[in-house]
């Protein structure tokens, strides 16, 4: 079928716009930490049963405990503290703010590999990055009093959005190095295909560790208890968890395997622009010429970084 990658790429785009607006509805309700535990809980449980029918047993592709460690210590930067500060800037700016920093973590997986593992950036990358902080100005910048430039969102809620695109970013990174030692461990196993969601499940396990310890130390079990016996609460994080580290991911990997990663990660980049209507129908946040020009800019910077 022609076509077929873009086709899973765009469909991807609307999974991780379920997933942000979801994310949102259930982190305003039973808070950051609640959501996490859970959504880390049910990726688990359902990575357990995927690796059972698909494989005959509940475990993952066994791997190195150097593979092991780089994939936990990625869940830790990934998942607790990038996820906590995306779910916590979905509460306070929102998720279609959320989703528009996002665009910065590609930008700050390139620079940390540069670092790290000394990955060129050429100069379209440079102005890939450029045009992408433009695109998110615009949307988040006004003339405030005496013609100066100000924030209209909250700070703390653009911090925490800026420090989720970073974890995330790092996250990446750290997630490479981890499937580089997995698979160099993996002897030759059948059922490859499995590696991506064998190092997740790991990424994962330091998430649940992670956000439950936060959880005791700042509020207690409590809420969390409430939540299980809340129909509302499991089925909101039984949805965040499916269009978003199971469902999204599954088809991410999926799309890059029928067409080119550059032409997939830019369709899949779409989410900023995709959410806009979602987020002024569900949580009337105002649509604005600046807003969209802003996320139109910013996902063709994008663009450009994953084309270069």
């Amino acid at each position: 079928m022609h076509y077929l990658g873009e086709i899973i790429s765009i469909g991807v785009a609307f999974s991780w716009t379920a997933t942000a607006l979801l994310s949102e509805f259930g982190s305003k309700r039973m808070g950051n930490l609640v959501l996490n535990v859970l959504r880390m809980m049910l990726a688990l449980m359902f990575a357990l049963i995927m690796f059972w029918v698909v494989t005959g047993s509940p475990l993952p592709l066994s791997g190195s405990m150097e593979a092991y460690g780089w994939m936990l210590l990625s869940g830790l930067v990934g998942y607790v503290i990038g996820d906590y500060c995306l779910f916590q800037c979905y509460i306070i700016i929102g998720s279609r703010f959320g989703q528009l920093f996002m665009t910065l973590a590609p930008l700050a997986a390139a620079f940390t590999a540069w670092i790290s593992l000394g990955e060129q950036m050429t100069a379209m990358s440079i102005l890939a990055m450029l045009i992408t902080l433009v695109g998110i100005a615009i949307s988040v910048l006004g003339r405030g009093e005496h013609h100066r430039v100000s924030l209209k969102l909250p700070l703390n809620g653009v911090l925490f959005a800026i420090g989720a695109a970073i974890c995330q970013g790092v996250g990446l990174v750290l997630s490479k190095i981890g499937m580089n030692y997995y698979e160099a461990s993996m002897d030759g196993q059948q059922a490859a295909w499995l590696l991506p969601f064998s190092a997740n499940f790991f990424r994962c396990i330091a998430g649940l560790i992670g956000f439950t310890l936060l959880l005791y130390f700042r509020e207690g079990l409590h809420p969390l208890r409430e939540a299980l016996h809340d129909k509302v609460d499991i089925t909101a994080a039984a949805t965040t968890t499916i269009f978003g580290p199971f469902v999204g991911v599954g088809f991410s990997l999926m799309a890059v395997q029928y067409t080119g990663a550059g032409i997939a990660s830019t369709l899949m980049a779409l989410t900023p622009i995709i959410i806009i209507l979602p987020s002024y129908w569900l949580f009337h946040q105002p649509i604005t010429l600046k807003g969209v020009i802003g996320a139109l800019i910013s996902v063709v910077g994008v663009s450009l970084f994953f084309l270069s």
